[in-house]
């Protein structure tokens, strides 16, 4: 059994190799002509030499959302050549039985799924980084909209709202507005800055417009400053500032897991990013997933050597998990369902079909 094993461990590497390199090789190509648009202007010293460093460092993010589909893709591929040489037959007759060539599929499944965790967590957020400061640099400014972005903070008995305009690098700010509310929620005051650096549990304000507002002896008063720094307290980091600006699913799990505390604590929905946090923590296990789909095209019998077909049609249906798994994050943030329902449904859904159609197959024939 251990030398089908590792045949079968080769087989389907190749394979899924293969495919890897072939997708890798076409988002490279789209993305390095979609990049010479910036190249040709020469922005700030921006050159080919460049371009294909940011082209470069967007490969792990593209790897990590293709090494599912790939894995089906050569999973198919191997399952199905081995079925029309009849040597997958020849396998069963010498004991490879559907609960053991199950058992090697998912051991393998999950040398892919712990690849996909490392790229998705590791290396695919701190290329994003590089990417993102690149942008930054060459490109323009990070920013969410035309009104920012809205975190709010509690701190004793006062609230904090705080808009975001855009974020020039990591961990510095542009078009920060600080609005501080009471505890029956009168405005005392509001606080402008032009930039703003996140330090260690503290923001730094620079050039400072502040209004403040009180009832001195029955009066509204209305006090402005204009200050050259302001220091301002907070628990905010800047990987949660940088999840206000960026997309959450380009995050680190624990980063993003640490987001959604914050959220809580502060009694904002946290909706959103629970659905996002539970996709990341499933989306490796979706390579399992992909290998159960595939296995069935081994049990079936080609009178041609019409692969292309099957692999195409298994293609079709991983398409449709990965379609089903978006719209089911969608419906679930509308209808407010279970956040890890809503991750782990459509894994749940497909292997069923999986397990059943591999189950059909071996009784029937």
């Amino acid at each position: 059994m251990k030398i089908i094993r590792r045949f079968l461990f080769k087989e389907i590497s190749l394979a899924v190799a293969f495919v890897t390199l072939g997708f890798l090789g076409l988002f490279f190509f789209f993305d390095l002509v979609d990049e010479l648009r910036w190249i040709t202007q020469a922005l700030a010293g921006y050159n080919l030499g460049l371009g294909l460093v940011y082209v470069l460092l967007q490969v792990p993010s593209h790897l990590y959302e293709l090494l599912p589909i790939t894995v089906l893709i050569g999973t198919i591929y191997v399952m199905a050549r081995l079925a029309l040489s009849s040597e997958f037959t020849i396998l069963r007759t010498s004991g490879l039985g559907p609960g053991k060539a199950l058992g090697i599929l998912l051991s393998l499944g999950l040398v892919f799924a712990a690849t996909t965790f490392v790229l998705g967590d590791y290396v695919a957020p701190a290329t994003d980084l590089k990417v993102q400061l690149m942008q930054v640099r060459y490109h323009g400014r990070m920013s969410n909209g035309q009104i920012g972005t809205w975190l709010k903070e509690h701190q004793g008995q006062r609230s904090f709202n705080v808009n975001i305009g855009n974020m020039s690098t990591v961990g510095v700010l542009s078009r920060v507005g600080l609005y501080e509310f009471d505890e029956q929620g009168r405005l005392l005051a509001i606080t402008e800055g032009k930039t703003a650096e996140i330090m260690d549990q503290m923001w730094r304000l620079h050039d400072v417009g502040r209004i403040e507002l009180s009832n001195a002896a029955g009066e509204q008063q209305l006090l402005r400053k204009h200050l050259a720094d302001f220091d301002w307290p907070t628990q905010i980091t800047d990987q949660m500032a940088a999840t206000m600006v960026l997309k959450p699913d380009r995050m680190k799990t624990l980063d993003l897991f640490q987001y959604i505390q914050h959220l809580r604590s502060n009694g904002q929905s946290a909706q959103q990013y629970e659905i996002e946090f539970w996709r990341k923590v499933f989306y490796p296990l979706s390579c399992l997933v992909m290998v159960v789909l595939a296995l069935p095209f081994a049990y079936l019998h080609f009178r041609g050597g019409n692969i292309a077909s099957y692999v195409f049609g298994g293609l079709m249906a991983g398409i449709s998990f990965f379609f089903l798994n978006n719209v089911f994050g969608y419906i679930g943030n509308l209808q407010n369902w279970t956040p890890w329902f809503v991750a782990a449904a459509p894994a749940l859904v497909y292997s069923l079909i999986s397990l059943g159609s591999l189950g059909w197959l071996v009784l029937r024939r």
